[in-house]
């Protein structure tokens, strides 16, 4: 017996060295990349659990496709397919003309209730809940949910940082717009406190670690899940909305098109991108695989499709009109917003002819 626990010490010993020379590594390869750059990472956190592997790289895909900026970006992408994701991730490494790394990280819950954690609302989605413990030397990110395209450069979203006052720690936009509280789920169904009048939406979050670390984060979030587990059915999202709820000093709220959803055209305009275009849109309730949102399903395929380090105004920006332009998606739930969604993209790759980009 005595042998046994000398030897699982060892082993224990040995795998804490381990991670501290691996959090060692990370950290080394950033300040490399700082040196060559001469810009911090941008730390972007993606969550992959079972089928979502596809939509988790098209998500990378379109930040690093928009990151005209030419921004140092890190993905810290939490998933069980390691291998994949760096197989592919590798390659593009060579194929776009800018630094960018990623990070592989295992799925980590609280031992005591692990199943029920990892299951909650969506697979593996309440990894989220616990990032401010297992990213001890980011002080910053960007986490989005893996059904997130980004439509515009990561600096834009990031410029909210430089806007929370010393108590805000997260910023989030709201569930729903002013004027659509007939369709608000929150305000209507929902058997727990929520932020707000109608709540917000998790998907794309910015996290000030640093500060939520200061704010007991997850001394926290724990006492919620076992207060409200049997009245939360969207999860984690829930439990952040009763957090807030309590806590709404804590939170800045972003203008709706950094998470543009289904709900704000379905019906009718509920939020105005017509000027600015759309951010960061979200096809929550798997909207970008469902033939019913022909536009949202568009968008996602030809971001799917477009090479990385190919001509942006060739091969995504052109299809991307022609298909926004058909019938199907003009006179479809949500089609009088494809000028919204082209705004951005016209403004950055319109210029760059096939001669231009190649030079």
């Amino acid at each position: 017996m005595q042998h046994f626990l000398m030897y699982f010490m060892g082993i224990s010993a040995f795998a804490t060295v381990l991670y501290i020379l691996l959090q060692s590594s990370s950290l080394a390869s950033d300040e490399g990349k700082i040196m060559q750059t001469g810009k911090i990472p941008l730390h972007i956190v993606v969550v992959s659990c079972g089928n979502r592997l596809q939509e988790a790289l098209v998500v990378i895909k379109s930040a690093l496709l928009f990151n005209t900026n030419k921004e140092y970006l890190k993905f810290l992408i939490f998933t069980e397919n390691t291998d994949k994701f760096r197989e592919k991730l590798t390659d593009w490494k060579d194929l776009v003309p800018y630094p960018f790394d990623f990070e592989l990280l295992q799925l980590k819950f609280p031992k005591q209730n692990e199943v029920k954690w990892k299951n909650l609302f969506q697979p593996c989605a309440a990894q989220r809940l616990f990032l401010p413990s297992l990213l001890t030397n980011v002080d910053s990110l960007l986490y989005v949910d893996t059904d997130v395209l980004f439509l515009s450069p990561i600096s834009n979203v990031w410029t909210f940082f430089k806007k929370f006052n010393e108590t805000q720690m997260a910023a989030m936009t709201p569930e729903h717009e002013s004027g659509s509280e007939n369709i608000g789920w929150y305000n209507r169904f929902a058997l727990h406190p929520f932020y707000g009048k109608l709540g917000i939406n998790s998907g794309v979050m910015l996290m000030n670690l640093t500060r939520m670390r200061e704010f007991n984060w997850e001394n926290q979030i724990l006492p919620i899940y076992k207060e409200y587990k049997s009245r939360i059915p969207w999860g984690d999202q829930d439990i952040i909305n009763i957090l807030f709820h309590y806590h709404p000093d804590k939170l800045y709220v972003m203008p709706c098109e950094y998470n543009y959803r289904t709900g704000h055209c379905m019906y009718t305009r509920v939020c105005n991108t017509s000027h600015l275009g759309i951010k960061l849109m979200h096809g929550n309730r798997h909207i970008f695989h469902n033939d019913n949102f022909p536009l949202f399903k568009t968008v996602y395929e030809i971001i799917e499709n477009y090479t990385l380090g190919s001509n942006p105004y060739t091969n995504f920006l052109l299809p991307l009109r022609r298909g926004l332009n058909q019938e199907s998606v003009v006179n479809s739930s949500c089609g009088m917003i494809s000028s919204d969604v082209l705004k951005i993209s016209s403004t950055l790759f319109d210029d760059l002819s096939e001669d231009l980009y190649e030079k």
